[in-house]
């Protein structure tokens, strides 16, 4: 310590300032302190020691009154020697203190007792005068910090068995607490002894050099420090982070050399205009017209899980049966003398897969009422995973009543009152069964207000986004009817038209073509229950056969499925068939399942141009359909495309040989009635140009109106202003952003490579989670993935 600028050789200084010099020591060590406040609180303590520090300032010095005799006496200190930097001190490498304080260890190790709960507790066990520096001769974690210039240094222990010196990095202290204790002083002008734990641990340790027993709680907190010296030094933070791993922290930058959009910017693509038709005012006033006039009428077959037909639903039945559901509604229930329902409330349909006629009179019965239906799928359990998420659903929709059958009724969970269960998230609900035996006839003299189509909400659908919010999409009356006007015109429905369904009906193209657009030309529709799918792939196209539908409402699965299944079938024919939608052929592996089956069906009836792949969304309804030649329609084409241009968002045709390809087809031209744009993904939505992938939004009195009770989503969906590369709007009506990734190709047809919810973007390239199903099917198209896998 004399190379810090005094001989404390030749001055005794008194224990409590030998603690205090300790403190310090540590705290410069651990970097609690500043090099300069060091030094100041050092010439502070020994200034009541020695008058005359080598470079203190005289205002920190204490009167020489409190010092005695031989330590005012003591000589001028020496000049500090610098010490090279890399330097070990070689008070950190005493043998003689660590074979010593290994002894006392071994000594008293069978003498366990709990750790000292606090750092204080442990000077109640030691002796502040005999306090010394534990062993420290293990590296510390930053041995730069003892080495620094100006810093005390020591000559051997063995030499000064009076004055010890003590830094010991391993330790950790408080600056405040530390720096605070060794500058108070008692009334009496001595230093006040409060010393760290840092002196605790290192008193015990001298004393168990000389052979002085010590308590068996401080060798513990000893043992403990010995372990955490003998842990390797902790390399610099910058040596966790390897080339590899910086690279990958660095932003990237876009590839100069990545392909860029070529083409001019697109123009809005108008679609060809409504007909002026004959048209009914509205879809009840259709609906009244057949159940009057055309009461024997097939509207609905029903079948079990065995195909057989179960139910026959005429156009005379769903009008009477919907008429006495809308009484019942509007006039049997009450609560507190008050009807429990008024026009515009929302209701909600419970119904199973396997039963579309009842929901038909529900649905219609809803609308007769002025009520507006919001379909969900039956909860299976009480804590169904769906049902926090539909709960949502109706509780921000306001519902509080239910619709059922009283076979599903059965079904649900009960409580032990023998009521339906309040499901988990659900709002409290009132079931209320459908069946005939429950609902009242009206009188002869009743009946409701068919009124025309208009702004007001028809019906709600729900839709479930990939983060697995449910959220409901609100049609109007209007919207409901521009729908079926522009469905009739594109696919030529013409009256008593057969159609079989296999979609869900309650949603989506199931609910647009077998419910509501099927009431407007008087259809006939033979709905299959997918579980009569599951356990006969081919039960659609034998119902084909048996009603000669000339129209078929399927997905590409149901394709695939019957593929798997025909073999040793060779009594069915196709060649009834004028139409087969393919709902999903928007999906890029739609295009594998339509070529096999049409491959294998082709020589039992089915005509190539049959086959009409459409594109939609739950916002903007159906977007996109292909039309017969009868129709008008132009030839099916099919694009082959990079892969690394799509990836970039730029249409560039490849070889269809190659593997890095994907092959799509069209989905047709935009429905009647309806303009259509492709913008950017990401920011303003400017047009794309004719060679970019872009969002495809859509201008049309047939879209949905809003998300219900949304209001924020819904500006940003069904609000959309697409924008010119100037900045000028393309209309003065807004559009709705279907969701939908793609591109207009040659004759004004609509291509779809891909999904927004499905896009992942990863280093400026987009991939689409569809696009990982195409490439299985790619190279083995009859493996196919399916039921979720």
């Amino acid at each position: 310590m004399a190379e810090r600028g005094c001989p404390l050789e030749a001055v005794q200084l008194p224990a409590e300032v030998r603690e205090s010099l300790a403190e310090l020591e540590l705290e410069l060590s651990e970097g609690d302190i500043t090099q300069k406040g060091y030094e100041k609180k050092r010439a502070k303590l020994l200034a009541r020691c020695v008058p005359l520090i080598q470079g203190v300032d005289p205002s920190l010095q204490v009167e020489n009154s409190i010092l005695g005799p031989a330590q005012a006496s003591a000589p001028a200190p020496k000049q500090p020697k610098p010490r090279p930097s890399n330097a070990r001190d070689e008070r950190f490498r005493s043998d003689v203190h660590t074979e010593a304080v290994q002894a006392a260890l071994a000594k008293y190790k069978e003498r366990k007792m709990p750790m000292p709960s606090k750092r204080r507790s442990v000077l109640t066990h030691a002796s502040v005068e005999a306090y010394t520096p534990p062993d420290t001769s293990s590296a510390s974690e930053d041995e730069g910090s003892l080495q620094r210039p100006g810093q005390l240094a020591s000559a051997p222990l063995q030499s000064r068995p009076s004055i010890e010196p003590w830094p010991d990095p391993a330790i950790q202290g408080s600056s405040t607490s530390s720096s605070a204790s060794s500058t108070s002083s008692h009334p009496g002008g001595q230093p006040a002894a409060t010393p760290s734990a840092a002196a605790a641990l290192a008193g015990p340790a001298a004393l168990a050099r000389v052979g002085v027993p010590v308590n068996s709680r401080v060798s513990s907190k000893i043992q403990q420090l010995l372990n955490t010296l003998k842990r390797p030094k902790r390399p610099p933070l910058k040596e966790f982070f390897v080339d590899d791993f910086e690279e990958l922290l660095e932003v990237q930058q876009p590839d100069p050399n990545q392909p860029k959009p070529e083409g001019s910017q697109m123009a809005v693509l108008q679609g060809e205009p409504l007909a002026e038709s004959s048209w009914p005012p509205s879809l009840l006033a259709a609906l009244q017209q057949w159940g009057t006039t055309q009461p024997k009428a097939p509207c609905l077959t029903a079948l079990d899980t065995a195909g057989k037909a179960v139910y026959t639903l005429t156009y005379g039945k769903l009008w009477s049966r919907s008429l006495k559901l809308a009484y019942t509604l509007l006039n049997k229930l009450t609560n507190k003398n008050e009807p429990l329902l008024k026009p515009g409330d929302r209701v909600a349909l419970v119904f199973p897969n396997s039963d579309p006629v009842m929901f038909m009179v529900a649905f219609y019965g809803c609308l007769l009422a002025e009520l507006v239906p919001v379909p969900i799928e039956v909860p299976l359990t009480r804590k169904d995973a769906g049902s926090q998420q539909v709960g949502f659903l109706l509780g921000s929709c306001g519902v509080s009543l239910a619709l059922t059958t009283d076979a599903c009724q059965k079904g649900l969970p009960k409580a032990q009152t023998g009521e339906v269960v309040t499901f988990k998230g659900w709002p409290p609900l009132t079931w209320l069964v459908i069946d005939g035996k429950h609902l009242t006839k009206p009188p002869k003299d009743w009946n409701p207000a068919v009124q025309d189509a208009g702004p007001g909400t028809a019906y709600i659908e729900y839709k479930t986004s990939k983060e697995g919010s449910t959220v409901g999409v609100a049609v109007s009356h209007a919207s409901l009817l521009a729908q079926c006007q522009a469905l009739t015109q594109a696919c030529g429905y013409s009256e008593a038209e057969t159609l079989t369904n296999v979609l869900d009906f309650k949603r989506d193209a199931g609910l647009w073509h077998g419910v509501l657009t099927s009431i407007l030309k008087r259809i006939h529709v033979v709905s299959i229950p997918y579980a009569l799918m599951k356990a006969n792939p081919l039960s659609w196209i034998q119902k084909v056969c048996v009603y000669k539908a000339q129209a078929a409402l399927v997905k590409s699965r149901d394709m695939h499925w019957s593929l798997l299944a025909q073999r040793g079938q060779r009594d069915v024919s196709l060649s009834s068939l004028r139409l087969l939608i393919v709902a999903d052929g928007a999906n890029p592996w739609s295009i594998s399942s339509c070529d096999a089956f049409l491959n294998v069906f082709q020589a039992r009836g089915l005509r190539p141009e049959v086959i009409c792949p459409c594109a939609s969304s739950p916002e903007a309804l159906t977007v996109a359909i292909r039309r017969p030649p009868d129709l008008g329609g132009p030839p099916p084409r099919r694009a082959v495309l990079s892969m690394s241009g799509l990836s970039h968002g730029v249409i560039r045709v490849d070889a269809e040989e190659k593997l890095s390809v994907l092959t799509v087809q069209d989905v047709g031209q935009v429905m009647p009635g309806a303009n259509v744009c492709v913008v950017k993904v990401e920011g303003t939505p400017h047009l794309c140009k004719t060679d970019e992938v872009g969002e495809i939004c859509v201008d049309s009195n047939a879209t949905a109106t809003a998300y219900y009770g949304l209001l924020g989503i819904t500006k940003n969906v069904f609000e959309t202003v697409p924008v010119t590369a100037g900045g000028a709007p393309v209309s003065d009506r807004p559009f709705t952003r279907t969701g939908l990734l793609g591109f207009i190709g040659p004759d004004d047809l609509v291509f779809v490579v891909g999904k927004l919810d499905g896009l992942m973007v990863v280093g400026f390239r987009r991939h689409n989670a569809d696009d990982v199903v195409a490439t299985a099917l790619a190279v083995e198209p009859m493996k196919f993935v399916y039921r979720g896998r």
